[in-house]
């Protein structure tokens, strides 16, 4: 049998135990087992925080990659699921960038193993049950031969034209509570004896930068009050971070870089330093009208 989690990017974040969370820049990482590893945090900076991300390695050090930037950071209570973890041993850390464009990393942390003797905890308070189970594709004969002693009607379970699995009809109503309580997935009969899932999936808010920006023509506005004090300079990527240019000393308050400069659209990355010291990490998307 196949315990049944919906793999939606955002789907935990309000489900999952907001007990054991810690209040940033520290946060918990808790394995749950089963491929499961819980990140959670409190948010004390309210509306002044601008972006969080969670990144994971296999060095406490270096060699980090981000898995998430959370969609609205400035949520109280928040966490992840990361199911794509190589092992149960990865490190992670957040990065956090405030709307003073200061930003910092968290200290790292491994996953401490969950003790608890009830699971409970990883569903909403209004859903107590073991979610319902479905039956693996490789094992529909079994659950056809189940069916017939039993004399049921099996449902098929479907993510648009893919069947995931199959349950039989006295256990309907466990499988949709446990879909219904424990994510933000909806479901829906297509026919008699089929059930669609439509999984989740949360929108990005994204924020742009307030020194580093596009303007209603395409062209990209870089906007700093104090050049006359402070020494700025600013790097441009793609987002894979390969390096397009650099502007090594920025003189002007308003700097316009005409789009063209940078070739196609879509998302590029910046890095805007002030006296030599990294100000600001972000993105900027460049539209696609030339």
């Amino acid at each position: 049998m196949l315990r049944y989690f919906i793999v939606s990017t955002f789907l935990f974040l309000l489900s999952v135990s907001l007990a054991a969370q810690e209040t940033l820049p520290d946060f918990s990482v808790v394995n749950k087992g089963k491929d499961r590893i819980i990140i959670s945090w409190t948010n004390p900076y309210g509306e002044s925080i601008r972006q969080l991300s969670i990144q994971r390695s296999f060095d406490s050090l270096k060699n980090y990659k981000t898995i998430l930037t959370v969609p609205d950071p400035t949520v109280p209570q928040n966490g992840y699921v990361d199911t794509k973890a190589a092992t149960e041993h990865m490190f992670y850390r957040l990065y956090i960038l405030k709307d003073s464009g200061k930003y910092v990393f968290s200290a790292p942390k491994r996953p401490i193993i969950d003790t608890s003797s009830s699971q409970t905890n990883l569903f909403s308070p209004k859903y107590s049950e073991e979610p319902a189970t479905i039956t693996k594709i490789s094992d529909l004969k079994d659950l056809k031969r189940e069916a017939q002693k039993t004399n049921e009607r099996i449902i098929y379970i479907k993510n648009k034209d893919v069947l995931l699995g199959a349950i039989l009809e006295s256990t309907l109503k466990r499988f949709r509570d446990s879909v219904n309580f424990t994510t933000k997935d909806t479901l829906f009969m297509k026919t008699s004896d089929t059930l669609v899932v439509r999984p989740f999936v949360a929108k990005e808010v994204y924020r742009p930068s307030r020194y580093v920006f596009t303007d209603r023509d395409g062209n990209i506005k870089i906007s700093l009050t104090d050049v006359a004090t402070r020494k700025y300079a600013l790097k441009f990527f793609e987002e894979d971070y390969t390096e397009i240019f650099d502007i090594k000393r920025i003189n002007d308050p308003m700097v316009i870089v005409d789009k063209t400069n940078f070739v196609h659209s879509g998302w590029f990355l910046f890095e805007l330093y002030e006296d030599g010291k990294l100000k600001e990490r972000h993105k900027f998307y460049v539209p696609k009208d030339f």
